[in-house]
């Protein structure tokens, strides 16, 4: 009895799940709709990629820093003629002068050629990204027609309608009044913006040193009120034992030095050389960090002396107290020398400032004496670099690759810290090595990764 009633019920479940249901649908969907040709999309925003490699600052900045040079350079040609025609004496004119026409000449030759080429390689890039831009525009309007709905269209009106709306019930914002800088001590006020850059080049060591200084002399000797100067680090990024000096800004562009090397010993480095970054030139003489020494030295271009002057006890070098910032430091930038309208100050710090900066008046005249001390509340590890202008103490910080920042001041005549600069600077290249102002144009000149880079400042 137990087995006939199991034998069925098996035989109807295999039944049951043998049995197609009738619930089952089947859909099939046609669209109309053409499908998005993504890989096309993706050429077309590689393309964008590729055309925003091409076109950068840099090569304007290249084009303007010619020009500039030149800009520079044909007023003191006329000025040399002009020399030479008072000279002449009816028979001859003076051998000294012509041999300075022609060095012009020469110069401005050089500076026409890169110049020129500099133009063609401009015009074809422009021919070329005119060519790329008409093929992008024809290909997103080809893109367009796929969105059939118009949605992105009407985000698009959407947006302007809420701007238009929010306006509506605003109203007009009125303008906020700046505000105004403390007074410092400077005749020009306060800094308020940098400009530029001004100048980008690589002089006549493209991308050979890395870490150096240049700038002009804020008192220079007669006949040398145009003239640059730098110091390139070209033993281990660390040691430098001559300076270089340039008649113009357009000699420094096109690299043609005069008269050459000024050397400080024929050895590198050795007793007095330069060690660091962070010199500077005032009145024929260069001021730097001694070598392995906690002291400032003095070389004399003229007379090829070197002199010397020792830094308060317990004065961090020999790259102990260097300029930093998040990602790393600057190697043997434990003293920071810097030029203004009142002369030579040495920016430094010591163990027994906790590593905060010190800022000090070089004394000009024989010895070399240390002036008036000054001690601020900003750690000098969280300083990028620092400079001087008409009496005033600037620090600057790393921001990201592009921007440093202008975030600290120290009137010396007040004793007022200000840590709200907030004025930005545009860089060209990741890092600024040094960085100086010079009174004699208000420009700031950077040595940046090999590049000599100048901004103008402008004062409140």
């Amino acid at each position: 009895m137990k087995l006939y009633v199991i034998v069925p019920l098996c035989a109807l479940f295999a039944l049951t799940q043998q049995a197609p249901s009738r619930d089952t649908c089947v859909c099939h969907l046609t669209s109309s709709e053409k499908a998005f040709p993504h890989d096309k999309l993706s050429t077309l925003d590689n393309n964008v990629s590729n055309c925003n490699s091409n076109i950068t600052p840099q090569k304007t900045l290249e084009l303007e820093s010619l020009l500039l040079g030149l800009e520079r350079r044909l007023p003191q040609l006329q000025e040399d003629v002009s020399m030479l025609e008072r000279e002449d004496d009816g028979q001859l004119y003076a051998v000294l002068s012509l041999y300075v026409v022609e060095n012009e000449l020469v110069e401005i030759t050089q500076l026409i050629d890169r110049l020129n080429g500099t133009t063609l390689g401009h015009q074809r890039l422009t021919a070329n990204t005119t060519k790329q831009l008409d093929d992008m525009k024809a290909e997103m309007q080809q893109l367009e027609t796929y969105d059939t709905m118009q949605v992105v269209k009407r985000q698009q009106d959407n947006k302007r309608l809420l701007k238009d709306l929010d306006q509506c019930r605003n109203g007009p914002q009125p303008t906020a009044k700046p505000t105004q800088p403390q007074p410092g001590n400077c005749p020009h006020g306060e800094i308020r913006n940098i400009t530029g850059p001004r100048v980008y080049t690589e002089g006549e060591y493209p991308g050979s040193y890395m870490y150096g200084a240049w700038g002009r002399d804020p008192k220079p000797d007669a006949g040398k009120e145009n003239w640059y100067w730098l110091v390139m680090l070209t033993s281990s990024n660390i040691y430098a034992n001559y300076v270089r000096r340039y008649s113009s800004l357009s000699a420094l562009i096109v690299g043609k030095s005069t008269p050459g090397n000024v050397q400080i010993h024929s050895s590198n480095p050795t007793t007095n050389t330069v060690q660091g970054p962070n010199a500077v030139l005032y009145g024929e003489a260069l001021y730097y960090n001694c070598y392995n020494q906690d002291l400032v030295c003095r070389f004399n271009l003229t007379t090829k002396a070197v002199t010397t002057l020792q830094l308060p006890k317990g004065t961090r070098y020999n790259s102990k107290g260097n300029f930093c910032h998040l990602e790393g430091c600057y190697p043997y930038t434990d003293l920071d020398l810097a030029t203004d309208e009142s002369g030579v100050w040495v920016i430094y710090t010591s163990k027994q400032d906790f590593g905060n900066l010190v800022l000090s008046k070089v004394e000009e005249g024989e010895p070399l004496t240390l002036g008036q001390t000054w001690r601020t509340s900003v750690y000098k590890q969280g300083v990028t670099n620092t400079f001087m202008a008409c009496g005033v103490l600037y620090a600057t910080r790393y921001v990201n690759k592009n921007v440093e920042e202008i975030f600290y001041s120290f009137d010396t005549t007040t004793g007022v810290e200000r840590f709200d600069i907030g004025v930005f600077i545009n860089k060209m290249t990741a890092n600024i090595h040094s960085l100086n102002y010079s009174p004699v144009d208000q420009m700031l000149h950077a040595y940046c990764d090999s590049y000599m880079v100048s901004y103008k400042v402008l004062f409140s």
